[in-house]
């Protein structure tokens, strides 16, 4: 991995926020890399590919930016409401889920739309792609946890729930994946597609993440973060990470440890040192930034190969104001935002509306005639 790092936040003021932390240091600072006045409304959604990273928002579009080449890559249009959550599958599909009940799959490529499944009769509200690929767990605002074929854009499994889940989340190696609704962690397994264990959290969760196979980082509306061990099904660590409640938590390894990254309402985004032992110990502050926004979402972009610059580089990189954000996202807004579609494109039908007959056709007298 490269010795750097970008964290990329989102807030309610629309504003996108990108931090470039050097890791090779012993003491890390977050430099400010760019500010960027991106929508039109509050960001509510960010991912990271090796190459790209995509932001999604109330405005209804998702931006896309090259992070290699620092420069915007273009925009998308094919949700009609809130984009709600956004996750890559590698390097190669975006899948996005929206308030208008739509999955869709995008290739990286050339940025089209292979498949727009109608997922949900409501909302989707989180979204999570299997290690395969093969697999996608959505859930919204229906009550409903579906399982997706994504090799053929079709329904697998249809789970009701009674209330409401607004996270779901597949464990590393795909083996469990977990379901939050409100203050719950509900765990399944894979195998038996049945509730494992079901783990309560003091107050409402806002974002979990899986540090490993078994340990689950899980942040709601306090300012503690709480560690779980999904295999022994019990919490194992927390500790006070902000002065107010905590929106967002991604992670990534080192050599011989993981980093915690975790996003407030307070402004800051702190980076915590985390020894994955069979004894967990609370973690240590590497460094942190104010932002002075209330974030909303957190994404850590890691560059896939070392990346050289010069001193020429560094200076072009550095961060913009967001006043020039604005102009250049309002120039965006007029000139370069285009809607994507492709042939390849599939609306699937509501599963729960009766399908029309076709109509056979027969042949009389050399003749094609239709049978009633």
């Amino acid at each position: 991995m490269a010795a750097f790092v970008e964290l990329v936040a989102g807030c309610y003021e629309q504003i996108v926020f990108g931090y470039r932390v050097r890791t090779d240091q012993t003491e890390w600072t977050a430099k400010a890399d760019f500010t960027h006045h991106a929508h039109t409304a509050s960001v509510s959604a960010v991912a990271a590919s090796n190459r790209f990273v995509v932001t999604g928002s109330r405005d209804e579009t998702m931006l896309l930016y090259d992070m290699n080449k620092k420069v915007e890559h273009g925009a998308l249009l094919h949700h009609d409401g809130t984009i709600t959550c956004l996750e890559f599958y590698g390097g190669t599909h975006l899948l996005s889920g929206g308030e208008d009940g739509l999955l869709c799959v995008w290739s990286t490529k050339k940025w089209e739309c292979l498949k727009s499944i109608k997922a949900h009769r409501g909302h989707v509200t989180s979204l999570s792609v299997h290690p395969s690929g093969k697999l996608a767990l959505t859930v919204g605002t229906d009550k409903t946890l579906r399982t997706w074929n994504l090799i053929n854009g079709r329904s697998a499994f249809i789970k009701n729930i009674k209330q409401n889940a607004h996270i779901v989340r597949w464990s590393p190696n795909g083996e469990k994946y977990v379901v939050v609704i409100h203050d719950q962690l509900d765990l399944y397994n894979l195998q038996t597609a049945s509730l494992t264990s079901t783990l309560k959290n003091p107050k409402r969760i806002s974002a979990i993440n899986f540090l490993n196979n078994s340990i689950l980082a899980v942040v709601g509306d306090d300012e503690i973060v709480r560690l779980c061990d999904v295999a022994q099904e019990k919490w194992v660590c927390e500790f006070k990470a902000h002065e107010t409640r905590v929106k967002a938590v991604e992670s990534f390894m080192m050599t011989d440890h993981c980093v915690l990254v975790t996003a407030s309402n307070d402004g800051f985004i702190k980076m915590w040192k985390l020894r994955l032992n069979e004894e967990l110990e609370c973690p240590t502050l590497l460094g942190e930034v104010n932002t002075t926004a209330r974030l909303t979402c957190l994404a850590v972009w890691k560059p896939s190969a070392p990346q050289h610059t010069t001193e020429k580089d560094a200076k072009g990189a550095e961060a913009t104001t967001s006043q020039k954000g604005a102009e250049e996202a309002g120039a965006l807004l007029k000139t370069k935002r285009v809607r994507i579609f492709t042939h390849e494109e599939v609306i699937l039908e509501d599963e729960s509306k009766p399908k029309k007959k076709r109509r056979k056709k027969r042949k009389v007298g050399g003749q094609q005639e239709e049978a009633k």
